[in-house]
């Protein structure tokens, strides 16, 4: 396995679903609040991601991210190293099938946020939205601020719609650099009660040395939450590794937007999101770029919400049923064979696209595992991609 650079954080991907079978979630408790607090956070609602989704195997990760004062690097990192992890994570199958990949995001420490809400918030439920994911990681800001790990695991565990299927896998992994202590919800218990409750692994970073860690008891909430501990220096400069193939691939992932057709009250958002998600990749460097185009290559990027392309293609829409207002201007001219003909070229350009980029990746990455690795504290990127894929190994899942 390849650890490309620095710290990130939490990734994932998804396809989303297309016929379905039923899949029972967990849905927060009316009233699950922290012990009295009405409007507490720790009870608060989250939309589930579907109420029934294919046979799938299912990957579900929940990221609580520290947004304090001295956070500013570890946020960085996520943004950087987003798609390495995606990628990464990509490349696991169970029974011969890639897994559904759905993330949520969480950001606490930070004072600009109540302390009614234990300075804590949800940021994105558990989605397989990848351009909507990195959009909201280069919108944090940190501020603050007061760390509270029992509140926001908790908060966590009873506001996302957990998967209640044994084989699929639930990881939570929280980064910060406070005690693990701090606040009012005891960490012991809020670690017990996900294992306990919802079967979640708790993988815990810590941003320091590793003693340091330990003695905050990052190391115990680990344990407590059957998963591991990792300590990383989060104020490590993003250093991308430059490759042969990475100004093909750029040019490549900014060529397959070509190919999607956006369609309904989403389509022009979800295009204009898809644009803006390149720009902020291409802002770090080409070889950022790149590492999205691999991605947008691959399975896990999927956009049936507001992409024709994909929703015929998934079987989340029925051409023929969509209302003439909802398609875009080019096609409603157009017969209902001309229609189902043209999306088909499209998909079958995307193809020829993604078959290349999968190509190209290949090259890059034995490139990449091939250039020298720097010994040292571990990154971010290493600490969730370890973690994980061997805690996928272990539900069953090939990890290549």
């Amino acid at each position: 396995m390849r650890i490309t650079t620095i710290l990130p954080t939490l990734m994932l991907a998804i396809a989303t679903a297309a016929p379905a079978l039923e899949v029972a979630y967990h849905l927060p408790a009316a009233g699950a609040a922290n012990a009295g607090a009405a409007a507490s956070p720790l009870a608060v609602a989250a939309t589930p991601v579907a109420a029934v989704v294919d046979a799938a195997p299912l990957i579900q990760i929940a990221v609580l991210l520290d947004t304090s004062n001295s956070m500013d690097g570890l946020i960085n990192q996520a943004r950087s190293q987003l798609w390495a992890i995606v990628n990464s994570l990509g490349r696991t199958t169970r029974g011969g099938r890639q897994p559904v990949i759905q993330v949520a995001l969480y950001e606490y420490g930070k004072n600009a946020i109540s302390s009614e809400e234990q300075h804590l918030r949800q940021v994105l439920p558990f989605t397989g939205d990848l351009d909507r994911l990195s959009q909201e990681l280069f919108a944090l800001t940190t501020n603050g601020g007061s760390e509270y790990c029992g509140a926001v695991i908790r908060a966590a565990t009873r506001g996302l719609a957990w998967s209640t299927r044994a084989a699929d896998l639930k990881v939570m992994i929280i980064a910060g650099n406070e005690p693990f202590t701090q606040g009012m919800a005891d960490y012991r218990a809020a670690c017990v009660e996900a294992v306990a409750s919802r079967d979640i692994i708790i993988n815990t970073i810590y941003c320091g040395s590793g003693q340091e860690g330990i003695a905050g008891n990052w190391h115990d909430g680990a344990r407590l939450g059957n998963g591991t501990y990792a300590a990383i220096d989060q104020t490590r400069t993003v250093v991308v590794a430059a490759a042969p193939q990475d100004d093909e691939l750029a040019r490549l992932g900014l060529m397959i937007n070509d190919t999607y057709v956006p369609y309904g009250h989403a389509g022009n958002e979800g295009a204009q999101l898809q644009k803006a998600q390149d720009n902020n990749s291409q802002g770090i460097s080409t070889s950022n770029l790149a590492s999205r185009a691999c991605a947008k290559g691959s399975a896990s990027y999927c956009n049936e919400r507001w992409d024709l392309v994909d929703a015929v293609d998934r079987k989340t829409v029925v051409l023929a049923a969509i209302a003439l207002a909802d398609l875009p201007p080019g096609m409603r001219t157009l017969t209902p064979e001309q229609r189902a003909a043209f999306l088909a070229g499209k998909l079958a350009e995307r193809k020829t696209i993604q078959a290349r980029i999968a190509q190209l990746a290949a090259e890059r990455e034995r490139f990449l595992d091939a250039q020298t690795k720097t010994a040292g504290v571990p990154a971010l990127d290493e600490a969730i991609i370890t973690a994980i894929r061997a805690q996928a190994a272990r539900h069953g899942f090939t990890v290549q």
